[in-house]
């Protein structure tokens, strides 16, 4: 890292990129993808749930042809009240 702030990633576009929603309610998150990306172009698979049982964790794989449309859709699932936290 320089020190203007994060380092800009090296990614050659088109490319599949992976999002790992992280919320409480699986099926509120599913939808919330479904919103966001044709679903037969990507892969949507359950992750890990936490010890209590209360977060769950959903891994989204996503064609993407743009750092524009990478940056949009992780501003839409940060944004979506079904998801807590975007990785």
């Amino acid at each position: 890292m320089n020190g203007a702030g994060a380092a800009k990633l090296d990614i050659k576009y088109p490319c599949r990129w992976q999002y790992r929603l992280i919320g409480e309610d699986r099926a509120a998150m599913a939808a919330a993808v479904g919103e966001a990306v044709d679903l037969a172009r990507c892969g949507l698979a359950d992750g890990k749930t936490s010890s209590g049982g209360r977060y769950r964790t959903l891994v989204l794989d996503v064609p993407v042809a743009d750092e524009a449309e990478r940056l949009r859709l992780y501003r839409y699932f940060s944004s979506h009240p079904a998801v807590r936290v975007v990785l």
